[in-house]
């Protein structure tokens, strides 16, 4: 089968012909991935920037880790049965650490992660857990089923920023994660969700077709300029930019919350002595708890062409380093590829 793989610590990625995957194992089965995302990560990935260097002891491998599929093969045991569609959680806990005794398995301290450390869905069929697999409801198509585990963190950043009735959100980034923070804003009941980001047209025409009109161009208009006046309460950043956080912290209210769920290449400088007169909270947030997942899905069920104006682009596998190239140079949001 044809695989979409990460060979060496540089830049790019290749193609490569590899046999169908063993049998599953215990605990695991296998499935043919019938839709699989390109993330903000696998693009970094792809270019090899800063903060990837924990994959190169499980180079080469195939990458991919935002898929569904249905189940092909199973082993007795699993929960599942052949035939069930599913949506796959990207990361595979070890069990046996202290967080995980305390069944606290999203801070696994030896955590693998599909895609990244281990085969992912960049290919016509994977082997993984069973425990990571969650049904997908019928109203769900593949393509939106695909978009779960973005959606994911998206929701699970809002869930961190404790975004309350009536508040004022700015997210800053409008790329997928972006679009799912602000969806969920709105969801949790935002009286006013703002979003802005950098000479970034095709991704600002999504955020209007989702229905979202307060957005900013900070390469026409200054952040702070475009804002002034304006109370913010929350600011989730997802830019992956250091210096989007100050300026985050320049517009937010006194007592307000920050929250990071950008991945950085590079350190933050803080001026200390503002963020503490400020009395401003920064938090983190990375990947979803199982429960924001069930949450998602049934989201998706309910409002299915809420959540589809995220997808624009929609490519076979084969023109998989296509769709790398358009999601880099953000001439798509987001690019669904077909095994």
């Amino acid at each position: 089968m044809r695989a979409l793989r990460k060979t060496q610590a540089a830049f790019g990625l290749e193609f490569a012909d590899l046999p169908p995957p063993p049998p599953p194992g215990p605990g695991e089965v296998v499935v043919s991935v019938a839709a699989v995302g390109i993330c903000g990560s696998d693009v970094h990935a792809y270019e090899w920037t800063e903060g990837y260097g924990f994959m190169v002891p499980h180079l080469p491998l195939t990458m991919g880790h935002e898929f569904a599929g249905t189940i092909t093969r199973n082993c007795i045991g699993s929960g599942f049965e052949e035939g069930e569609r599913v949506t796959v959680i990207p990361f595979v806990a070890c069990g046996a650490c202290a967080a995980c005794r305390a069944e606290n398995s999203r801070n696994c301290t030896n955590r693998q992660g599909i895609g990244l450390t281990r085969d992912g869905g960049f290919q016509a069929e994977v082997r993984v857990p069973a425990r990571s697999c969650v049904r997908v409801p019928a109203a769900v198509d593949d393509e939106l089923a695909a978009l779960t585990e973005p959606l994911g963190v998206g929701l699970q950043a809002v869930l961190t920023a404790e975004v309350a009735l009536g508040d004022t959100v700015l997210v800053l980034g409008p790329g997928t994660i972006g679009q799912a923070i602000a969806l969920f804003a709105r969801l949790a009941g935002a009286a006013r969700v703002i979003v802005a980001g950098r000479a970034d047209g095709p991704r600002f025409e999504v955020l209007r077709a989702l229905g979202f009109t307060d957005v900013i161009d900070v390469a026409e208009t200054p952040l702070a300029e475009a804002l002034a006046g304006t109370r913010i309460d929350v600011v989730i950043e997802a830019t992956g930019v250091p210096a989007s956080i100050n300026e985050g912290f320049g517009v937010l209210k006194k007592g307000g919350v920050l929250v990071a769920a950008g991945i950085h290449a590079a350190p933050l400088t803080l001026p200390l002595t503002d963020f503490v007169r400020m009395r401003h909270q920064l938090r983190a947030t990375h990947g979803a708890e199982r429960g924001s997942w069930d949450r998602v899905l049934a989201h998706l069920a309910a409002a299915p062409e809420r959540f589809r104006p995220m997808i624009t682009h929609r490519l076979p596998l084969a023109r998989g380093l296509e769709g790398f190239e358009l999601a880099r140079q953000r001439a798509a949001s987001k690019v669904i590829l077909r095994p």
